[in-house]
């Protein structure tokens, strides 16, 4: 499962491109297939019917062109959303499903040879901090002398 050739451009526009399907998608479809595209969004926890998931081998192997359809004709429990989202836009979320696909399945193989060393090596912000009078959680101070309030 690859982005393909659909999307023409550098990189710093493919990841523009991404950051505005992304932006397209938390607003119009998060509400029924949550953030993580599994299909658990909040109306769907408030009793409405469950989408599929964009993480079962039927759609990660649906052409981009699937959502994109979708998401002009509605399918479905799913209503049309030609009126509310450009087509540009529709193709730029197609392309960051594509992408969260990628980012929920992804295997170690995935990852070129020269950077899988980082993937056990933690970065700075992985590295747990024990906590200090900085950056302790707030809350009370404990009573002097070990008395109970």
């Amino acid at each position: 499962m690859q982005l393909g050739n659909e999307l023409p451009g550098t990189p710093q526009d493919m990841r523009a491109y991404l950051r505005r399907g992304q932006e397209r998608y938390n607003i119009y479809c998060t509400p029924c297939h949550s953030l993580l595209g599994d299909g658990n969004g909040m109306i769907v926890q408030r009793g409405y019917k469950r989408p599929p998931s964009f993480h079962v081998d039927r759609l990660r192997n649906a052409p981009l062109g699937h959502f994109f359809d979708v998401m002009t004709n509605g399918f479905g429990a799913m209503p049309d959303y030609a009126a509310q989202i450009r087509p540009e836009d529709r193709w730029a979320i197609a392309a960051y499903i594509r992408a969260l696909q990628l980012s929920q399945n992804a295997a170690e193989a995935d990852v070129p040879a020269q950077d899988r060393a980082k993937l056990n090596t933690p970065s700075e912000d992985q590295v747990e901090v024990p906590p200090t009078s900085i950056n302790k959680p707030p809350g009370p101070e404990p009573p002097a002398g070990g008395a109970r309030p």
